[in-house]
C-alpha cells in the first residue's frame, strides 16, 4: 500500500511539472492590429502653406510635450489650478478606483495557477445504533477533526494563463482609461481658464466702450443745450449707452458659470472659489505635434483600445480550453480521534487522494463559445482602427483651424484698424456739423463688433490649441502603462 500511495505522488508530481512546464495554449499569436498610418499629417509644414510659426514637427530628443504640458503656457495661475486635477477630481478618483478594480482581477486570475487548500477542524458528537438487542456501554460517541483538503486543476490547456493575460490587458486598459480621464479634465479646466480670461477681455472691453459712449453722450448734451444739436441725437446717445451697459452685465453670465466649471474641476464646491478679473487676449505657443504614427504611442484612448484588443484575443485562448476535459487533482489529511489527547498521535491520522477529469458531452446545441470571442475580438479591432482614424482627423481638424485663425486673427487686426479710422473720420464730421450723430453710432458699432470678434478669435485660438494637445496625448505615452 504504501508502494502504491508513493507511486500515486510521483505521477501527481509529473503532471504537476508539465502543466508549468509544457501547457498548451490555444490564444493564436497576438499582433497589434494594422492601420493605416500616414508619413505626415496634412497640416504639416512644408504643406499647403503652413506657417512654420504656428506648429512644430518634434524631432527626436526634441521638446516633446510632457505630462505638464500646461507649463508651455507660462501661466503661473493656471498652473496652480491643473496641479489640483490630478488628485481631486472626482471623475479621476472614480478612475483610478475601477484600475484598482481592475489589477486586483489580475492578483484573483493569478491565484488560478496554485493550488487551494482548505481547513475545517470540528467536533460532533454521535449516537451509535443500540436497536435489536445491541447493548452498548456508552453508545454516545464524541469525534475529534482536524482535515487539511487541497485540489488543484492543472492548467494543460492554457485556459489560467490566458484568462491571467486577458485580465493584465484589461488593466492595462483600465490605466490607460485613468490617464485619458486626467488629461480630458486638465485640458477642460486649461479651455475654462482660458474662455474665462477672454470673458475678462471681453469686460474690459466693454468697460472702455461705456466709458467712451458716456463721453459721447456728454458731448450730445452740450451740443444740445448750444443749439447745435437735436434732442434726437442725445436720446440716440443715450440708448446706445444704455444698451451697451445691459450688454457688459450680461458678460458675467458665463464667466460665472466657467468660475464655477473649474471649481468644480478640482474638486472645489464653487461657492468658496474664485479667480480675480485679468483680462488677456494672448496667442498660444509652439506646441509640438509629431507624426501621425507617435499618435499610436501617445494618446491613452488609443493604448486603451490596444489593450481591449489583446484581452480578446486571450480570451479566445480561454474559449479553446473548454473544449478539453479538466483536470482536478485533490487531496486530503489531518487527524481524527474520539479524544483531544491522541487527536495529533500517528495512529489518528486519514489521508486520501484522488484525480479526476470532467468533460462536456451534450449543451443541446449550444454554440461554442469561441466563435462569440472571435466577434468579440474583431469588433474590438475594428473599435482600435476607428479609435486611430478618430485621433487623425482630430489633429488634422485644430491644426487646420489653428492655421486658419492665425490668418483670420491677423485680417481681424487690419479690420479693427479701419473701423478705428472710420470712428475717428465720424466723430470728425459729426462735430463739424457735416453728418449727424446717426453716423457715430454705425462706426462706434462697427468698431464695437470688430475688436469683440478679435477678442473671440484669439479665445478661440487658445481653445483650440488646448484641444490639440488632448488631440496630441497630452505628454503621456504607452510605456507608462503598468506591467502587472
Amino acid at each position: 500500500m504504501k508502494f502504491v500511495h508513493t507511486h500515486f505522488v510521483k505521477i501527481l508530481l509529473a503532471v504537476a511539472l508539465a502543466a508549468f512546464v509544457s501547457g498548451c495554449s490555444f490564444a493564436p499569436h497576438y499582433k497589434r492590429p494594422a492601420v493605416e498610418t500616414p508619413a505626415t499629417f496634412k497640416e504639416s509644414p512644408g504643406t499647403n502653406n503652413f506657417d512654420t510659426n504656428i506648429w512644430q514637427v518634434a524631432q527626436p530628443g526634441d521638446a516633446m510635450l510632457r505630462s505638464n504640458w500646461w507649463v508651455v503656457f507660462n501661466d503661473t495661475n493656471l498652473d496652480a489650478l491643473e496641479n489640483q486635477v490630478a488628485i481631486s477630481n472626482q471623475n479621476v478618483v472614480v478612475a483610478f478606483e475601477q484600475y484598482r478594480v481592475a489589477h486586483e482581477m489580475v492578483r484573483e486570475a493569478q491565484a488560478e495557477y496554485f493550488p487551494t487548500l482548505t481547513g475545517n477542524p470540528g467536533v460532533s458528537r454521535q449516537r451509535t445504533y443500540t436497536g435489536g438487542g445491541l447493548t452498548l456501554r456508552n453508545p454516545n460517541v464524541t469525534v475529534y477533526d482536524l482535515p487539511l483538503d487541497g485540489s488543484w486543476q492543472p492548467d494543460l490547456w492554457g485556459k489560467v494563463r490566458n484568462t491571467v493575460r486577458s485580465s493584465a490587458a484589461q488593466a492595462q486598459a483600465s490605466a490607460a482609461d485613468l490617464e485619458n480621464t486626467k488629461l480630458t479634465a486638465q485640458t477642460e479646466l486649461a479651455s475654462d481658464y482660458f474662455q474665462l480670461r477672454g470673458q475678462d477681455a471681453l469686460i474690459q472691453l466693454y468697460s472702455d466702450t461705456v466709458g467712451a459712449y458716456s463721453n459721447s453722450l456728454s458731448l450730445t448734451r452740450v451740443l444740445f443745450k448750444t443749439g447745435i444739436d437735436s434732442d434726437e441725437d442725445v436720446a440716440q446717445a443715450e440708448t446706445q449707452l444704455e444698451t451697451t451697459e445691459a450688454e457688459a452685465t450680461n458678460l458675467g453670465i458665463l464667466r460665472a458659470q466657467l468660475e464655477h466649471a473649474i471649481a468644480v474641476l478640482m474638486g472645489q464646491p464653487p461657492e468658496g472659489f474664485s479667480l480675480p478679473l485679468l483680462p488677456a487676449t494672448i496667442s498660444p505657443p509652439p506646441i509640438p505635434s509629431g507624426v501621425p504614427s507617435q499618435l499610436l504611442q501617445r494618446r491613452p484612448d488609443i493604448a486603451a483600445a490596444e489593450r481591449t484588443v489583446a484581452s480578446a484575443n486571450a480570451e479566445i485562448g480561454v474559449a479553446r480550453a473548454a473544449f478539453f476535459p479538466n483536470v482536478t487533482l485533490s487531496a486530503s489529511g489531518g487527524f481524527e480521534s474520539p479524544t483531544t489527547g491522541s487527536l495529533l498521535k500517528w495512529g489518528s491520522r486519514v489521508w486520501s487522494i484522488g484525480a479526476s477529469a470532467s468533460q462536456p458531452i451534450f449543451n443541446a446545441g449550444l454554440p461554442p463559445a469561441v466563435i462569440q470571442y472571435k466577434a468579440a475580438y474583431e469588433s474590438s479591432v475594428a473599435q482600435y482602427r476607428q479609435t486611430v482614424l478618430t485621433a487623425f482627423q482630430q489633429v488634422e481638424d485644430n491644426l487646420s483651424a489653428l492655421r486658419i485663425l492665425r490668418v483670420q486673427i491677423q485680417q481681424q487686426s487690419v479690420a479693427v484698424k479701419s473701423s478705428l479710422t472710420y470712428l475717428n473720420l465720424a466723430t470728425y464730421r459729426y462735430k463739424l456739423g457735416i453728418d449727424s450723430y446717426l453716423n457715430v453710432i454705425t462706426a462706434q458699432t462697427t468698431y464695437l463688433n470688430n475688436r469683440q470678434t478679435l477678442v473671440n478669435l484669439y479665445t478661440q485660438q487658445m481653445t483650440d490649441a488646448i484641444t490639440l494637445i488632448e488631440d496630441l496625448g497630452g505628454g503621456w505615452n504607452a510605456s507608462q502603462l503598468p506591467k502587472n
